[in-house]
């Protein structure tokens, strides 16, 4: 019998109430004490109503990214698994709650579960994937026979007024003009915090659905592309991007430079049209006829991509109908590297999968352009 990796499980945790877009500044603060100016814009286009915040109106922090990661996998544990049943922890984010120790040493910490294999993947939104890769070629390889894979977000706290005050009044003195640029501001109303744990397995649900993993591909258009979102760093009028140890603890807060910021346009440019020219040649070289996909879970960071998705599929004659389309974004926001693994949860609970169903996954990563792919079949 050939090998083969299942997803067994998935749970989630989204840290308190959701929050509505009204709401919003009133736990990321006003920046210079006014309102956004780009704020409905931006909302109106991702389509986005309510989010998640790992933090109160009073700014304080209910949680860590690690404590977010912990209470997604303790809610894997039931029906005869334990946490000490973990043979691989592997671990996606691009918000770890600091340098060093890795993100995923953490969450072991806080489990405190036996000693196991622990891998941290560091990134943007494939950092995810990168986890579930790493997962599943260990149990392919019969290297573990299980792995917990999680994808983590607590981008709240680089959204925080307080973290762009700082250049606010620096550009009030120079211009009297407080406003953020565009590229800094937009990413508030667009990010949510909250993780998402896999459960995956050398063997399938002996009751019940899993998802066994057909193939899973994961390519860089780094060689072609320039940096479009980045954090502790600066981008110059070149194109080049400056880390934050080339800059003194003043320019930090006068720049922002550990905020996170993002190109819109070569998002704009770039996302749509790469990422599905890949999708195309890769169901080509796995022989998948689009036509038999029945579930199709695009991570889209905005409701303003999907036209611009639909019309690139429809000029490499993959074209997806809407109907197959799952996606949670204007329910939960974007949790960034958990994304997929929240819209696979709420898919799997649904009861609205069949066995034999084919479901493709692809999650784009605007950093530097990377993008990962996936079939998954229901048994």
């Amino acid at each position: 019998m050939d090998k083969a990796v299942y997803i067994n499980r998935i749970a989630k945790f989204l840290p308190g109430e959701p929050i509505s877009n009204e709401n919003i500044e009133e736990y990321l603060g006003f920046v210079d004490g006014k309102r956004s100016r780009s704020k409905a814009i931006v909302l109106r286009n991702n389509k986005i109503t309510t989010r998640y915040y790992a933090r109160n109106k009073q700014g304080e922090n209910t949680h860590t990214n690690a404590e977010l990661t912990a209470e997604a996998i303790k809610r894997l544990c039931s029906d005869g698994f334990k946490l000490d049943d973990i043979e691989l922890l592997t671990s996606g984010t691009t918000s770890p709650d600091q340098l060093l120790p890795a993100h995923g040493i953490m969450v072991h910490g806080l489990l405190k579960s036996k000693p196991i294999e622990t891998i941290s993947f560091s990134g943007s939104c494939c950092s995810g994937m990168n986890a579930l890769k790493y997962a599943y070629m260990s149990i392919l390889t019969g290297n573990t026979n299980n792995a917990v894979t999680t994808g983590s977000e607590k981008l709240s706290s680089w959204m925080s007024a307080q973290s762009f005050e700082e250049e606010a009044q620096k550009l009030k003195e120079l211009e009297n003009n407080p406003m953020l640029s565009f590229e800094k501001d937009f990413l508030r109303w667009m990010l949510s915090d909250g993780a998402a744990a896999s459960l995956l397995s050398n063997k399938p649900n002996p009751t019940g659905l899993s998802l066994k993993i057909e193939w899973l591909d994961i390519i860089s258009f780094a060689n072609e592309a320039e940096t479009c979102m980045y954090a502790a760093a600066e981008k110059d009028e070149n194109g080049s991007l400056h880390g934050w140890s080339e800059y003194s603890p003043k320019e930090w807060l006068e720049k922002s430079i550990f905020s996170l910021k993002q190109d819109t346009r070569l998002l704009d440019k770039n996302i749509a049209r790469l990422g599905i020219s890949k999708l195309a040649e890769t169901l080509k070289k796995h022989a998948v006829d689009h036509t038999s996909i029945d579930w199709y879970l695009p991570h889209i960071s905005s409701e303003y991509f999907r036209s611009k998705v639909d019309d690139e599929m429809l000029v490499y004659g993959i074209q997806i109908p809407q109907e197959k389309w799952f996606t949670n974004l204007t329910r939960v926001g974007n949790v960034g590297s958990a994304s997929i693994f929240l819209a696979i949860e709420e898919l799997m609970n649904s009861g609205n999968l069949m066995k034999g169903q084919k479901i493709v996954l692809i999650v784009p990563e605007s950093a530097r352009f990377s993008f990962a792919y996936s079939l998954l079949t229901v048994v």
